[in-house]
């Protein structure tokens, strides 16, 4: 009886943690955007867009998370050059900026913060795609 109860109990504690590997579906937006940069574009400059979000993060209300290092960018933007050919750019950076809700996303597109970021940005950025991602 006792060996019984011990496997009922033990299978218990494993259906109960197999429901705890199941994917959580946060109702957080997540704001994930690829680049190249300029070509010219300095590491300073760089550094400079990066501690941009970072700052974002701490100014913007309903920003909750920032990730700044990519690990793995796939992609290319061809873009038609003057003459005519097409360049290939390969995609080189991405970062993502979690938003609580959609109301805090929708304000963060006119926060002071934001625009004065995005000047900083656009003088850096070659070329950029943007998803917004939510459950």
């Amino acid at each position: 009886m006792r060996r019984l109860i011990l496997v009922l109990f033990g299978l218990v504690i494993m259906a109960g943690s197999f429901g705890a590997f199941a994917a959580e579906k946060p109702k957080s937006i997540i704001h994930v955007v690829t680049l190249y940069w300029k070509d010219g574009t300095t590491d300073a400059q760089k550094k400079a867009v990066l501690d941009g979000i970072e700052k974002m993060g701490k100014e913007i209300p309903g920003i909750t998370r920032v990730w700044l290092k990519p690990v793995k960018v796939q992609g290319q933007y061809p873009v038609k050059q003057p003459g005519g050919e097409m360049k290939i750019f390969p995609v080189t950076d991405a970062f993502v900026i979690e938003f609580r809700d959609e109301q805090s996303f929708k304000a963060y597109a006119d926060h002071p913060a934001h625009e004065e970021w995005e000047r900083i940005y656009t003088e850096a950025r070659g070329r950029s795609v943007t998803s917004d991602i939510t459950n």
